[in-house]
């Protein structure tokens, strides 16, 4: 063989192993950032619905009317929200409360978790839960399950 041949076949290897590992290393980042997004959609990417105080204090009385209304309960008035003692930004906790057209009592109590993402939501008709711990209310829970 001459070496010319030879010194050529070295060339292509050279390069071959050069884009090997560029290819490898390409590869690999696509592979970890592929991951890291499949983690997070399946994880870590949850938020709460209501990020703030303020927020879910807005939102709970329209929420909690819709789930009472789907559930054939009509309230003589909306709801009044005030927040609970103790909440902080990382766990959000507000209560309503207002009554039905035939003058029961009715309560609500929302609460959310920034650290996990988790939201409940509990709902007393005349001292009795109608619901209880509910992940969602109302409209909330078009794209998530009760």
């Amino acid at each position: 063989m001459s070496r010319k041949f030879l010194d050529t076949g070295r060339n292509f290897l050279q390069m071959g192993r050069k884009k090997a590992l560029i290819l490898g290393a390409a590869a690999l980042l696509v592979l970890v950032v592929a991951g890291g997004g499949a983690f997070l959609l399946l994880s870590g990417g949850d938020e709460l619905n209501y990020k703030t105080q303020a927020a879910l204090r807005k939102a709970l009385p329209v929420t909690a009317a819709a789930e009472l209304q789907q559930r054939g309960v009509k309230l003589a008035s909306p709801l009044e929200c005030e927040d609970l003692p103790g909440w902080t930004k990382e766990k959000l906790r507000v209560s309503c409360s207002g009554t039905t057209t035939d003058k029961k009592p009715v309560k609500v109590i929302g609460s959310g978790e920034q650290e996990t993402a988790e939201s409940n939501y509990t709902i007393l008709v005349n001292g009795k839960p109608l619901v209880e711990n509910a992940p969602c209310l109302g409209a909330d829970c078009d794209n998530q399950e009760r």
